[in-house]
């Protein structure tokens, strides 16, 4: 299962025509120039165009058929596939960088998917809509009710994302794959960056996204 919000783009309203998500912005910033990297679920394509310009070699994989299409109209390099069952077919140190955008709450198995994404790139990029951002946590205080906002409009009952996280449980989850952060961002819902120096339930509650570049742990572990 990849992206939803890659073809239901909640930034889309947001931004201006012909502009380029602010989070698309982030993980490019976060992937050297001329690196050879894996995007996954990456719907039309526009940060792999975004990527070409910076001379990286770029591929993808997307579910939808739409998707494929759109980017193989582009001329780029995109097959059809699932993250959940398609990144085990992928060999060990394949890319510098594996990006999942937006994408990691619609998979079926989180950690699967970003073990795979450090097994098979040096590098892996994540970006996900916090669910522990305080406009959500205001809806179900005070209304009971699954949240709608910009980064995350549909319905409960129509949405794609079955695993909602939040920043605090995206950190737990690094841990528990031996995921080493180099770099964290976070972003309020204007798509400012908060403070570097911000402490982490600072970020958990007031970023309505974040953005982690990962490199595996190779330190060797106690028994």
């Amino acid at each position: 299962m990849l992206s939803p919000n890659h073809h239901n783009d909640p930034h889309a309203q947001a931004r201006p025509s012909g502009s380029v998500r602010v989070d698309l912005l982030v993980v490019a910033g976060m992937v050297e120039p001329g690196a050879k990297l894996l995007d996954v679920g990456c719907g039309d394509g526009e940060l792999l165009r975004l990527l070409e310009t910076r001379g990286v070699d770029g591929r993808g994989i997307e579910l939808s058929r739409e998707g494929v299409n759109e980017c193989v109209a582009k001329g780029l390099a995109v097959i059809q596939g699932d993250a959940d069952t398609d990144l085990v077919d992928y060999p060990d140190d394949a890319f510098d960088y594996v990006i999942l955008s937006q994408t990691l709450q619609a998979t079926r198995h989180p950690r699967v998917v970003l073990e795979h994404m450090l097994r098979i790139g040096r590098h892996a990029i994540v970006s996900f809509p916090n669910f522990g951002y305080w406009k959500v946590r205001l809806k179900l205080l005070f209304q009971g009710q699954m949240p709608r906002t910009k980064i995350l409009p549909v319905s409960w009952y129509d949405t794609q994302n079955i695993h909602f996280c939040t920043i605090k449980d995206f950190q737990e989850l690094c841990d528990v794959t031996g995921a080493r952060m180099q770099k964290a961002v976070a972003l309020d819902e204007w798509g400012r960056p908060l403070r570097l120096n911000a402490p982490w339930w600072f970020w958990n509650l007031f970023g309505e996204q974040a953005v982690f570049l990962l490199s595996r742990d190779e330190r060797p572990r106690r028994e």
